[in-house]
């Protein structure tokens, strides 16, 4: 079966406050991705179940595959950068 997200080939992160983006590579994490730049954010498990490495999206659409966030959480824009992609060429978030 194909990969039906969008981030296949990879997708870019921008960040809203410093207008910086980040490229995260097809398979790659975007905590990873941010790390490499020395964007400093937090986070713990890295595998979408603690819940410390949240943000929000401010435009785009998270392809998400956490375990911990609700629908509405998701619907109000939040998403686990441990481990989301992105369904759209470019996700921004709240950074």
């Amino acid at each position: 079966m194909a990969n039906q997200s969008g981030d296949a080939g990879g997708f870019t992160v921008k960040l809203a406050r410093s207008g910086k983006e980040v490229f995260v590579p097809e398979g790659g994490s975007i905590l990873y991705a941010l790390l490499e730049e020395d964007v400093q954010v937090p986070f713990a498990c890295g595998v979408g179940i603690c819940g410390a490495c949240w943000q929000r999206t401010v435009s785009g659409r998270p392809d998400h595959r956490d375990f911990c966030l609700s629908d509405e959480e998701r619907e109000r824009g939040a998403v686990m950068i441990c481990c989301a992609g992105s369904l759209t060429p470019t996700l921004e978030l709240d950074l």
